[in-house]
């Protein structure tokens, strides 16, 4: 019974986290992110290790529940990222090579999903996939936004 204790707490502050966060999935339900979490891989990431590197085909999505990592593309910074956000989405998406590398700051606690898990939670269970798909559509516009938005303060102030 003690395990139950101890586990029982500790997917209940993972699942609180995921659905929190200011950048997540937000139309995701508790139900839906139950499912995603227990079909996940826990993974754990040492300061300047690498969750995805530019180039390779990748197709796990992480989720980050604890601490921060940084996107780069072609050696240029693009992001910070950190509990409740995504990435891998791109090469998921696009079934492809990701676009950016990722690399953990400081220790990074992630839910790591299979594109082919995803695949099936979906088929099983469709609306799941239309929320998740949506949630992605609305988190890439907000990061094109942002881009935009430094480069607009960057020109400016040049």
């Amino acid at each position: 019974m003690p395990t139950h204790s101890k586990k029982a707490p500790a997917r209940e502050e993972l699942l609180s986290v995921l659905q929190t966060a200011k950048h997540r999935l937000e139309f995701l339900t508790q139900n839906d992110w139950m499912l995603i979490v227990d079909r996940a891989k826990r993974s754990v990431f040492k300061k300047g290790e690498t969750l995805i590197q530019q180039g390779q085909r990748s197709k796990t999505v992480y989720l980050l529940v604890k601490g921060k990592a940084t996107v780069e593309a072609s050696q240029s910074f693009i992001a910070h990222i950190g509990p409740g956000q995504i990435c891998g989405e791109m090469a998921f998406l696009e079934n492809g090579v990701a676009s950016a590398t990722v690399t953990a700051e400081e220790e990074v606690e992630t839910c790591a999903v299979d594109g082919p898990v995803l695949f099936d939670l979906f088929e099983l269970f469709p609306h799941l996939g239309s929320r998740f798909y949506r949630s992605l559509a609305v988190n890439l516009s907000r990061r094109l936004r942002d881009q935009i938005g430094t480069r607009q303060v960057a020109s400016r102030s040049s």
